[in-house]
């Protein structure tokens, strides 16, 4: 895994075709999409997220990082034929392996991941990292749904993003797995913690998702040092239940339904918020930084 690393930093450091590609590259907002347990909605919220930034004229592309489900190829109705995998072992460009969804969102599938990635020798690893720079070119917002916990995948994708949206629920064990999530990335990140902001999810009502916010935010500030923002509040409704069974997003389903306006809302404020470090933002800064953890 060290010698992996090691050759992956000698191709992005040592190419200056590479540097000259990346200087010409626009540079897309990495967000991992992340929570501290399942079941929290964490695939939904990438979902509509993708799909409101589309309607506002935003290009996204959606990696589903969380490796074994395909809770993205669900919700969306699509099954992928490729995923980034077949990018791995040098049998698909990236743009082979992109499936539509709908308002031309494009999706991922991430295969089995990581334990393919560090498996790749030199020159598997500089055909991975040249399709992996197209990304920057054709996105303004890459979406990485991990999967949830404190499993190394999802902590080492947390950690190399530019932004973390971390979803929770008001449920007591939801909230105090989130607050797991971020104690463990401030121990392993402590010079640098991305930008962390808290969406909560089902919420009966604002006052509840403001309550839960607040108390994380100072626990957070008083133990970990960490400053955690407030993104907003997602409320429980049945709409996003039929959408699910329909195969359909439902900000497409029913985009009048008071989900979708949240989810409107939300999407608007990320969009509206500058990127922490433009310097250090695009998916390939993401990609150096994700190999950089893997040989830590």
């Amino acid at each position: 895994m060290i010698d992996q690393a090691e050759n992956l930093r000698k191709i992005i450091h040592g190419n200056n075709q590479f540097k000259n590609e990346v200087s010409k590259a626009r540079s897309a907002r990495v967000i991992s999409i992340t929570s501290g347990k399942g079941g929290v909605g964490k695939s939904n919220v990438a979902v509509n997220l993708a799909v409101q930034l589309r309607k506002i004229g935003k290009k996204v592309v959606i990696i589903d990082a969380d490796f074994g489900l395909a809770n993205i190829e669900v919700i969306l109705g699509i099954v992928p034929q490729y995923t980034i995998s077949d990018v791995m072992n040098g049998k698909k460009v990236i743009t082979d392996v992109m499936t539509e969804g709908p308002l031309n969102i494009k999706f991922i599938s991430g295969g089995s991941g990581v334990q393919d990635l560090i498996r790749l020798n030199e020159s598997q690893l500089s055909y991975f990292i040249k399709n992996l720079y197209l990304l920057d070119k054709m996105a303004d917002f890459i979406l990485i749904d991990t999967g949830a916990g404190l499993t190394d995948p999802v902590l080492s994708f947390s950690r190399a993003a530019d932004e973390i949206i971390l979803v929770t629920t008001p449920e007591p064990t939801s909230i105090t797995d989130a607050y797991a999530l971020v104690k463990t990335l401030s121990i392993q990140n402590s010079k640098s913690i991305p930008n962390i902001k808290l969406l909560v999810n089902r919420v009966d009502d604002e006052e509840e998702g403001k309550e839960i916010y607040l108390k994380l935010k100072q626990v957070s500030k008083r133990f970990l040092g960490i400053e955690i923002e407030e993104l907003g509040y997602i409320p429980y409704d049945r709409a996003l239940v039929k959408s699910v069974k329909l195969q359909e997003p439902v900000s497409i389903s029913f985009p009048k339904s008071e989900v979708s306006r949240a989810f409107e809302d939300v999407s608007n404020k990320i969009a509206n918020i500058d990127s922490v470090d433009k310097t250090g933002s695009g998916f390939t800064s993401f990609v150096k930084r994700l190999m950089n953890i893997f040989n830590s």
